[in-house]
């Protein structure tokens, strides 16, 4: 047992971070088909590991009252929330490295989803090179994070502000897909071009079990920011939704089933389907986290003080901004609000009323009074009060957050 110091409330933060770069990596290999992404993918899985035994142990010795066993059986059952996202995500990765197979359609749609994994070279004249990632502002200026950098034959994983981008460095990004030009041009890379769609009639089932994927994608990965967000405000009704979420996942994975067993009669090769069917239960067991996370929410039991504190120190925080009668962005559509690119924020719900819209459309309206729920890097924080009409200010000593109104001030 390593005796060295161990701060639980810092490991919960880098083991969330880190799962959710795993199922990025994941993602990322599949759609360039590399396979040493996809090994980096289980050489990680082997560091979370430790790091979930770790924090096991520390829960099991913190433990000293019934009351205490209580609380810390609430972090338990978010670190094998954890432990599930990370072996998602190496089913998703071991599509490439066990040549499972995926149709170019799918490589096609996945290029338009809602968030995307995306690598890109850095070239030696390029205006991303030997530049610190604080300065380039990558989330607030094109909604892309850098998760991680491949230099050389080493991985620099979830690199902070300070880290400077050097010539040939491998660049793994996530976000919108509407940064990916910029990204791409800033970095001196050529134009990308999406993957062809496929048109065949004769591959009509194929086409949906292909559409279905990409949505269950999406729905898992917002189940997992809507139950963070349930965690971190102890919010039923979020909770509710995230439950909602995960039926209808379950639903659709048997729809799947049924479309990619139709598909197999027409395709030559029926074995290319096998990833599929790996990538339809990978996203199945994301879901199924998200609701493992919001278990107690959901019976009202008390959690450990240290998960809300852990989840507002992670990379990528989750935050509540209402949205004030004379701001900027009230009264317009998602779309022309540019949120995303703007601030770096991904918008996974918005609250009105006494009900959520999630994964809100472009077209829908924001309107004055709304709550936005939005995941994205802490230091965009500031601009998106700023747009919603409030100054942001935090306690540097408790860590407590002030919104004020501007026209207050």
């Amino acid at each position: 047992m390593d005796e060295s110091p161990r701060n639980l409330r810092t490991m919960l933060a880098e083991a969330k971070d880190h799962s959710e770069l795993m199922v990025d990596l994941a993602y990322a290999a599949l759609f360039f088909n590399d396979r040493d992404m996809a090994e980096e993918v289980d050489e990680l899985k082997s560091d979370m590991l430790d790091r979930i035994h770790d924090m096991r142990e520390i829960c099991i010795l913190a433990a000293r009252t019934v009351r205490e066993a209580e609380q810390m059986s609430s972090v338990l059952l978010v670190i094998s929330a954890i432990e599930r996202m990370s072996v998602a995500a190496v089913d998703v990765s071991r599509i490439v490295t066990h040549n499972l197979g995926i149709p170019p359609a799918l490589l096609h749609d996945l290029a338009h989803a809602q968030e995307v994994s995306h690598r890109v070279r850095v070239r030696d004249d390029s205006a991303i090179s030997h530049k610190s990632l604080e300065d380039l502002e990558l989330p607030t200026e094109y909604s892309m994070r850098v998760v991680a950098i491949k230099r050389n034959s080493a991985w620099i994983i979830d690199p902070d502000g300070v880290e400077v981008i050097l010539p040939d460095d491998i660049l793994i990004l996530r976000g919108s897909p509407d940064g990916i030009v910029g990204v791409r041009e800033l970095s001196g890379a050529p134009a990308f071009e999406v993957p062809p769609s496929i048109e065949d009639v004769a591959l009509t089932d194929l086409d949906r079990a292909v559409d279905v994927l990409v949505e269950m994608k999406d729905i898992s990965e917002v189940a997992v920011g809507l139950a963070y967000s349930a965690i971190l405000f102890s919010d039923r009704s979020l909770a509710a939704e995230v439950t909602h979420l995960e039926d209808r996942i379950d639903q659709m994975r048997e729809h799947l089933e049924i479309w990619i067993l139709r598909a197999a009669s027409e395709v030559v090769d029926p074995s290319s389907l096998r990833g599929l069917l790996r990538f339809g239960g990978a996203a199945e067991d994301i879901g199924d986290a998200a609701q493992q996370l919001v278990w107690l929410i959901e019976r009202d039991e008390e959690l450990h003080p240290i998960l809300q504190i852990s989840l507002g120190e992670s990379d990528e925080v989750v935050v509540r901004m209402p949205v004030a009668n004379r701001s900027t962005i009230a009264n317009k559509t998602i779309s022309e609000t540019n949120l995303e690119i703007e601030t770096g924020f991904f918008l996974l719900a918005i609250r009105r009323s006494a009900r959520y819209l999630y994964r809100p459309k472009g077209n829908t309206k924001i309107l004055p009074d709304d709550e936005l729920i939005a995941i994205g890097p802490g230091e965009g924080r500031e601009y998106l009060a700023e747009i919603c009409g409030y100054s942001y200010f935090q306690d540097e000593e408790t860590g407590e957050i002030e919104l004020v109104l501007t026209e207050n001030l």
